[in-house]
C-alpha cells in the first residue's frame, strides 16, 4: 500500500506539465501584445514626444523581461519538478538549463520582479506631473517592498545554503 501511494505521488508531478504548456501559451499572448505595441509605436513615432517614445520602449522592455521570466520559470520548473529535458546532441541548449535549482530560481524571479517594478516606477516618474504625490509615494513603497523582499530572500538563501555551496 505504501509503495502504491509513493508511486502515485511521484507520478503526480506530471500534473504540472500542462501548467508549463499553459505558460508557453502565455508567452505567445505576450508576443502578440509586444508586436501590437511595436506596431503602434512605429506608426506614431513621428508624432510622439521623446518622453512618450521612451515610455513605449520601456513598456516593450517590460514585456521582454516578463517573457524571459516566464521561459526561465517554465523550463527550470519543468526540469526541477517533472523531468529532465533531453535534447539531441548538436541541438541548441540554453547555458543555464539544468543548473537552476528551486532556490536559485526563486532569487532570479525576485530579481526579475524588482527589475520589472523598476521599469514601472521609471514610467511613473516619466509622467510625474500627471500623478498625485500620494500615488507616487505608494508606487515607491511598493517597489521598495519588492527590493527588500528580494534582498531578504537572497540573504536567507545565503545563510541557509552557504555550507552546501562550500563543498
Amino acid at each position: 500500500m505504501e509503495r502504491l501511494i509513493e508511486k502515485t505521488l511521484f507520478a503526480s508531478r506530471w500534473l504540472l506539465a500542462p501548467i508549463f504548456l499553459g505558460l508557453s501559451l502565455a508567452v505567445v499572448a505576450l508576443t502578440i501584445k509586444f508586436f501590437k505595441e511595436l506596431l503602434h509605436t512605429l506608426m506614431h513615432v513621428v508624432s510622439m514626444s521623446e518622453a512618450e517614445l521612451i515610455l513605449h520602449i520601456l513598456s516593450m522592455i517590460d514585456m521582454a523581461l516578463v517573457g524571459s521570466l516566464i521561459v526561465m520559470v517554465m523550463f527550470s520548473s519543468y526540469e526541477n519538478f517533472v523531468s529532465k529535458i533531453d535534447l539531441d546532441e548538436g541541438d541548441e541548449k540554453l547555458d543555464w538549463l539544468g543548473k537552476l535549482d528551486s532556490g536559485s530560481l526563486k532569487l532570479k524571479v525576485a530579481a526579475s520582479i524588482v527589475a520589472i517594478s523598476s521599469i514601472h516606477l521609471l514610467q511613473k516618474f516619466m509622467e510625474v506631473q500627471n500623478i498625485d504625490n500620494d500615488k507616487l509615494l505608494w508606487y515607491v513603497i511598493i517597489h521598495m517592498t519588492f527590493v527588500l523582499s528580494a534582498l531578504m530572500l537572497a540573504f536567507l538563501d545565503k545563510i541557509a545554503f552557504a555550507s552546501h555551496r562550500e563543498h
